[in-house]
This record gives C-alpha cells, sequence and structure tokens, in this order.
C-alpha cells in the first residue's frame, strides 16, 4: 500500500511545470476569453516548454469488467500521466472536481489538474487518486 504523503507528491514535478505554463497564459491572456483560446494558448506554451500532451485523446471508461462504448476525451493528457481539464467560468463548483475525480477513477490514471482561467487569479485543483 502506498503512503500518503508518497502520494501526495506523484507527478509533482510535471504538474508544477503545468500550472507554470497555465499561469503564463493567464498572465498573457487575462480573463474573458472561450475555454478553447486558453486551450489554444495552453498546448503553445507546453510545446515551447517541451512538455509532450495530446489533446482530446479518447480515453476508455472501464466500469467493473464493463469498457463503456462511449470515450472520454479530457482536454489534455500530459505525458501519458496527468490529465488536465479547462475551465473558463466565474466560479468552480464541486462538480467540476468530481467530475475530474470520475475521469481519474473510469479511466484508471492517478493525478488530475482543474485549471480555471475564468477569475481574476488562475484557479488551480490538483487531484490524485
Amino acid at each position: 500500500m502506498e503512503d500518503a504523503s508518497a502520494k501526495k507528491w506523484l507527478y509533482n514535478e510535471l504538474t508544477d511545470k503545468i500550472i507554470g505554463a497555465a499561469i503564463e497564459v493567464h498572465r498573457q491572456l487575462g480573463t474573458g476569453f472561450l475555454e478553447y483560446v486558453y486551450e489554444e494558448a495552453l498546448c503553445h506554451e507546453l510545446d515551447l516548454r517541451k512538455i509532450s500532451f495530446e489533446r482530446q485523446k479518447e480515453l476508455d471508461i472501464h466500469y467493473k469488467e464493463l469498457v463503456i462504448p462511449r470515450k472520454y476525451k479530457p482536454d489534455l493528457i500530459v505525458e501519458d500521466k496527468i490529465i488536465v481539464e479547462l475551465k473558463a467560468i466565474s466560479v468552480l463548483c464541486g462538480i467540476e472536481e468530481a467530475q475530474l475525480l470520475n475521469y481519474l477513477k473510469a479511466t484508471n490514471m492517478r493525478v488530475g489538474l482543474l485549471l480555471n482561467f475564468g477569475r481574476k487569479t488562475i484557479d488551480v485543483r490538483r487531484k490524485i487518486l
């Protein structure tokens, strides 16, 4: 069984790099754009920083022994390790965090970032299973 402190730091260096790229995007663009603008800019920033990612990659959703026929497409998968979901809304509700946790469980991934560009300062939520 993995101890809680080791889990807390899982992929910490990589999440810090992603968050740094997101902060730069928010610093340059501010608030008020639609989500796709931030996605384009973040992808460009990740490219500049030589961080590999895939956009809208289809992932299987697992339920017990069943693989759900419809695929889930996260905004980004970074280095095949981290799901990144982007939002551009005024306030994150618990539903966005619950959705990210469900995506992690359903795809058997361990770390997720929820980045909200819709506020004066970027809102970052890191989730670990």
